[in-house]
Parts: C-alpha cells; structure tokens; sequence
C-alpha cells in the first residue's frame, strides 16, 4: 500500500510517492489528522475498510494547514488518482478552483457542495441524527439539563445543536439546553483543553448529559464527563468504547460509508448531490456492548419509535442551514 507521510512541510509533506499506481484513489484528511477519534478517523475507517476487502492501494495526505488544500488536490489530479476525496467543508473554495482543470478526474467532497460535472457532493442530515441522541439525553438527563458542545461556530455545527435540542425537547418538554461553541477558528476542532472547560461550565449550570460535535475538541468533552460523573454523546465516529458506561451514546454520521462506496465505485461514481439521513442509515445513534446497559427498554422504544417516523417523514427535524434559525436553542 502506498501512503504519504503525515505533513511536515510543504514541500516534503505533498510529495507523492513514485510508486503510486495511476489508478489509485485519493483520501485527504481534514485538519485534526487521521486518528481523532471522530470525523477523520471516520474516513479513515472507510478507505481501510475498503482496503481489507480488495487488496487495492490508495494515497492520503494529513493536512496541517488551510493553505495546503489546493495543493494537496491539484499533487493528487496530476498524479492520476482517481477519484480523490476529501473530508471536510473547507474544501469547497478550493475544489471549485481545482475540478474544472481536471475535467477527467473525479473528486468527492464530505460535507460540502460543489457544482462541477466531475464533483460527487455528499452531505448528511445531522439534524435527524442529533434529534435522536437529543431524545436519549433527554430521557437520561435527572436534572433537566442537558449541554451542547459544537467545534467551529458554522451552520453545519448548528444545525447539530439544533436537531439535538429538539430531539431533548421531544422527550422533555421542560428540559433547558445549554449550548456553547469553542471557537470562530479551524483551531476550535482541535483543543480538548477548552472542550474541558466548557463541560466543566455547563456542569455547573447543571448539566448531567452533553453532546460534544467538536473534533478532537470533543475528546476533552467526554473525558471530563466521565471523570465529573456525567454522561457524555460522541459524534461521528463510534466512540462509545472510549468511557464505557459514561458515553451515553454517539450520533453516527456515516463518513465511512461515504469514503468505502466512493473508492468501490472507482470510475462509475455517479456525481452530483447525495443527502444521506436517517432513511438512508447516514446517521443514527450507536447502541453497543459499551452503552446497552444506559439505554432502557422506554428509551429504546421512543428511539426506534423517532427513527421510524422520521423516516416515514412523520417527523421533520429542523434543518438550521435551511434558514439559519433555531427554534430550540440559543446560541
């Protein structure tokens, strides 16, 4: 298998390795690295996943830098890996500068839309997958209060908080969120100290349950939940293994998938826009050997009750990025 180095200088850190087979796709990882135990990490699942099963080799890179995307894409094209995916929003701008120029190449973005004929876009209702584990929070919570803590102040963190709150509302119509943002920056997805300090406020306001859809941030999240006593929710990825008994549940975001379907497709990717929800198993709340024993019988029942009905489009979740109001929760 033929990987590229984790970055470590421009220069360096894009050269592609001579060896790489022409045919080969392309994964770049967005800023947080490949082991964050959440989006990334995701992805990384998706292509070894894919990987295990074919025997097939793919090139990746690990950025360290915003500046580094259109070089990281454009190395890629020019060395004929096909098709090439990238995780992560910030890819937009630069994927819409670079696709025209390679016109027969393929390039799938995660989380973001970009209209090119050569551009597969894949995004997920989040708000759907938040509503469910928000459901769940609400049924644990015994004080009433339940915490929210988003990576990046955007739209697409949002509308995470959003569906979660209405989901705790769902099931608790008294019940207060607290939500908090840890930055403005790319740094916000990456600072698990900061993640701490907002668990450890929000604890004190009451907060017996909290979300973290932060990145790396949120590992700092559910460490201090389990050591306060509280429960936490991962995001994205599984994570539910990493405090057993304190990780409430995780709200799935199907990254992997995403990464493993466009690497089977290889040059027969069918390009345009994907919505992946519920109905289409891209989110769900994760019920494992680490969590069984937290989920009771009433909260399994509402959550398959929820699940089916927003799949039967009896529940509509709001959508934050479809105005850009959120009528659960103030931020």
């Amino acid at each position: 298998m033929t990987f590229m180095p984790k970055l470590l200088g421009t220069a360096a850190a894009l050269a592609l390795s001579a060896g790489a087979a022409l045919a080969d796709p392309a994964l770049i990882f967005d800023l947080g690295g490949k082991f964050d135990k959440s989006f990334n990490e995701s992805a990384y699942n998706g292509a070894q996943r894919w990987v295990e099963e074919t025997g097939g080799s793919y090139n990746e890179v690990e950025l360290q830098s915003d500046a580094q995307r259109e070089q990281a894409l454009r190395r890629f094209a020019e060395n004929g890996n096909d098709p090439i995916v990238m995780a992560g929003f910030s890819f937009m701008t630069p994927l819409a500068e670079v696709a025209p120029d390679y016109p027969d190449t393929t390039f799938v973005i995660i989380d973001g839309v970009v209209e090119a004929p050569n551009v597969k876009s894949i995004i997920f209702s989040e708000h759907e997958g938040s509503y469910l584990v928000g459901m769940l929070a609400g049924m644990a919570s015994e004080t009433g209060t339940v915490g929210f803590v988003g990576g990046m102040d955007i739209p697409l963190i949002r509308k995470f908080a959003c569906g979660y709150a209405e989901g705790v509302l769902a099931a608790n119509p008294d019940a207060t969120v607290i939500a908090n943002m840890t930055g403005t920056t790319p740094a916000a997805w990456n600072d698990p100290v900061r993640g701490s300090e907002l668990t450890l406020a929000q604890i004190g306001q009451g907060a017996d349950v909290v979300f973290a859809a932060a990145g790396g941030t949120g590992l700092g999240v559910l460490q201090t939940a389990a050591d306060e006593g509280i429960y936490s929710i991962g995001v994205d990825a599984n994570q539910n293994y990493l405090h057993p008994g304190s990780v409430l549940t995780s709200m799935l975001k199907r990254v992997d998938n995403a990464v493993y379907d466009a690497f089977m497709a290889g040059d027969e990717i069918e390009t345009g826009l994907a919505m992946l929800g519920v109905a289409e198993d891209g989110v769900g709340a994760a019920i494992d050997e680490h969590n069984q024993d937290l989920i009771t019988d009433e909260m399994q029942a509402a959550l398959d009750e929820a699940r089916a009905g927003i799949e039967a489009g009896e529940i509509e979740v709001h959508d934050y990025t479809s105005d850009e109001s959120c009528p659960s929760v103030s931020f």
